[in-house]
């Protein structure tokens, strides 16, 4: 059940934060959502907000949503 709530969220901020104005936006939305998640899950904070960042920052490369 931990593992679907995590693809849901990750896919949920995947393709909400391409909906903000340019990558250092993204990659801050990204970053955030990721150290929250990662605290939650009992995962390693600065792991999580390099994925999330890295993830925010490139996902409009990726999607069409927003653009």
């Amino acid at each position: 059940m931990l593992k679907l709530r995590l693809l849901f969220a990750a896919a949920a901020v995947f393709t909400l934060s391409a909906c903000l104005g340019n990558d250092v936006e993204r990659g801050l939305a990204g970053a955030a959502a990721g150290a929250i998640i990662a605290d939650s899950t009992g995962g390693n904070v600065v792991t999580g907000a390099a994925l999330g960042g890295l993830a925010g920052a490139t996902c409009d490369e990726f999607t069409s949503i927003c653009r």
